[in-house]
């Protein structure tokens, strides 16, 4: 858990401060050079990498609120559990209950519902 907490601080972003915006998502994908996609899919999306680019896909029938859930989900995929070299997909929710997807879910849930929102 220290080593996500210190991830997410060395982004330099108010995550579990303030409730991020898709102005902060698309910032951060930008940063690192991961293209979004929004295309209709039979999953509310997924992160990959090919051909040494980082891509996020999401389902565009989804209403704006869930797809931003979907897009923190999988740039949390990105941020702690792309490996360093290779081609690797990661599909939201489609592998259960594992302890990526609780980590993913966490991120992105603190970051639309921060602490002090809730508080």
């Amino acid at each position: 858990m220290r080593f996500l907490l210190a991830k997410i601080e060395s982004l330099g972003i108010p995550w579990n401060r303030r409730e991020l915006t898709t102005q902060d998502l698309f910032r951060l994908c930008r940063r690192f050079r991961i293209t979004v996609q929004e295309m209709p899919l039979t999953v509310g999306g997924f992160y990959y990498r090919a051909m040494g680019k980082d891509c996020i896909a999401v389902d565009s029938r989804l209403p704006e609120v869930e797809k931003l859930a979907v897009l923190f989900h999988e740039l949390g995929h990105y941020l702690f559990h792309a490996p360093e070299t290779g081609a690797t997909a990661s599909f939201h929710h489609l592998a259960g209950l594992t302890r990526e997807e609780c980590e993913a879910d966490v991120f992105a849930i603190c970051a639309l519902l921060p602490r002090p929102l809730i508080e």
